[in-house]
């Protein structure tokens, strides 16, 4: 072996054994898809978003995919931590055309809560956002743009079913806090985990700002495994003060999505 392939060969190996293995264990309806995960703040300034939220905790990402009949696939990430409250997000997603059809974010962390629910209207081009907060709530009615939007759980949907055949640059519009962003979805590099003792390869993939436009504040990266189940092994979501790091841990339902090949 060259001195140079040895050296990447050690590296991959670094890589792969410095997560600890993670279990499957699938049960549940067939057609729940859920993932369970290890989350912690990281960034220079994560210790300022420590003063108001938690640093650390767990997460769940599930996703129920329409059984006979229906047509909403509904996605939702949750996490927690040993503070009482949650931070979350939910979309609803069409399976027939793949449009984002609700959007939801919230959190409640000590005496601090907010969420926000965005319908879309289709056919009268439409966003209908709601905010609530414990002091007051509002309503407002946005135009929809002619061109598909996503939001952050879609965005990593669409990753997930498209994973083999991103090669170079997507742009498209992600909708966050209520305003819609110009952003670009780009591959990223690969990494290997670790899947009940078996390593794994994985494809990276950023959501990151698009030049131009109304600039994102946020930015997605998330690495899914490459194969037919397109497990998102890591996630890491940037906050305007810090990012949230998730690990996988476990898989506890396997109804895999029908991802394109």
């Amino acid at each position: 072996m060259s001195p140079l392939r040895h050296v990447v060969a050690i590296a991959a190996l670094l890589i792969a054994t410095s997560a600890p293995a993670v279990e499957l264990n699938c049960k549940g309806p067939s057609n729940l898809e859920q993932f369970k995960y290890s989350w912690r703040l990281r960034g220079g300034l994560s210790w300022v978003a420590g003063l108001i939220f938690p640093t650390s905790g767990v997460g769940e990402m599930k996703t129920t995919y329409p059984k006979n009949g229906e047509r909403v696939i509904d996605s939702s990430l949750l996490l927690t931590s040993r503070v009482p409250g949650f931070y979350a997000y939910e979309t609803q997603i069409d399976e027939n055309t793949q449009k984002t059809m609700m959007t939801y974010h919230g959190y409640a962390w000590k005496n601090k809560s907010r969420k926000e629910r965005t319908s879309f209207d289709y056919a009268r081009k439409l966003a209908l956002i709601h905010k609530e907060t414990p002091e007051k709530q509002w309503d407002r009615v946005e135009p929809l743009p002619p061109e598909q939007l996503h939001d952050i759980l879609t965005a990593i949907y669409y990753l997930r079913q498209n994973a083999p055949n991103i090669h170079g640059p997507i742009y498209t519009s992600i909708f966050s806090d209520g305003e819609l962003y110009p952003v670009i979805f780009r591959p990223a590099e690969r990494r290997v985990f670790n899947l009940q003792g078996k390593n794994i390869n994985a494809l990276g993939f950023a959501i990151v700002d698009a030049p131009g436009g109304r600039k994102w504040p946020g930015g997605v990266k998330v690495w899914i495994s490459d194969d037919a189940r397109r497990i998102p092994f890591r996630i890491e979501i940037q906050q305007s003060m810090a990012s949230l790091q998730l690990e996988l841990t476990s898989v506890e339902a396997c109804a895999f999505m029908q991802a394109s090949k």
